[in-house]
């Protein structure tokens, strides 16, 4: 589908998600290239949300695009500190095949890690949020990373990154609005630590490559306020035991046909 984009936008593609349903500009090489990550992530809100959503280091804005695509109600702002991504995402809401999303989508370039005032006066207020979801950097700073900055940016953790966006989702949250966080199983700990206190009636989902495989990714909901215990859902396998196809489930949770939660 052709696509009308400022003559000045970096080398990018333009790929379609959920069957065509919605585009994606994003970097053609540097910066981060959404995929199945961000599809998970966005399956974590349930079918039925009508509500407000901010999408914590939206990149191109893959996850909360997914989100519109599947709850036809939904509003999203796509929030992004690097201003180069911003760009891209502000592209892909001007794609012409994304005109029926566009109006409910707003792109904020702004750091989540802003506190207090400052974080308000960057556009994120207080209880002006129903549900928030995040895609963080989750890559170890000692992991092997990629020279390229903006992709680096985009990957590489920084010390008490869990602290500082949960801090600010439970802010913006408005009361029993709704958490959604995707990373590593090992960062399982620093999530846990990050939201209580302030979410709770959370639940994790693992998601494993297949059957017999560790789980590579771990998908945390809550709500701010609540009370209840962690609770761990049935897993999502990515493959079958042999071959590469994906699993049904995971087809349908990348193309906007389920939610991760079944709800």
């Amino acid at each position: 589908m052709a696509a009308t984009i400022a003559p000045d936008t970096p080398a990018h593609t333009v790929d379609a998600f959920h069957r065509g349903r919605f585009w994606l500009v994003q970097p053609r090489r540097g910066g981060h290239r959404a995929g199945m990550d961000a599809m998970m992530l966005a399956a974590a809100v349930p079918s039925g949300f009508s509500g407000r959503l901010a999408d914590f280091g939206a990149g191109a804005g893959a996850a909360a695009l997914a989100v519109l695509s599947r709850c036809p109600a939904a509003q999203a702002v796509l929030v992004e500190r690097s201003s180069e991504m911003a760009g891209f995402a502000a592209a892909t809401l001007s794609h012409p095949g994304n005109a029926h999303l566009g109006d409910r989508a707003s792109v904020l370039t702004a750091d989540v890690t802003l506190a207090g005032r400052a974080r308000a006066e960057a556009g994120l207020a207080d209880n002006s949020f129903d549900f928030v979801i995040m895609n963080p950097p989750f890559n170890a700073a000692e992991d092997r990373t990629t020279p390229d900055a903006l992709r680096r940016e985009a990957h590489v953790a920084e010390d008490g990154l869990f602290e500082r966006w949960i801090r600010s989702a439970a802010a913006v949250a408005r009361p029993r609005g709704g958490l959604a966080a995707i990373a590593r199983p090992e960062q399982l700990v620093a999530i846990l630590d990050a939201i209580e206190g302030r979410f709770g009636d959370a639940e994790m989902l693992c998601v494993h490559p297949r059957p017999d495989a560790a789980a590579i990714r771990i998908v945390v909901r809550a709500v701010l306020g609540a009370r209840g215990k962690l609770s761990i859902r049935p897993p999502l396998t990515l493959h079958g035991q042999s071959g590469n196809a994906p699993a049904e489930r995971t087809e349908m949770i990348n193309n906007g046909l389920a939610s991760l939660f079944g709800d």
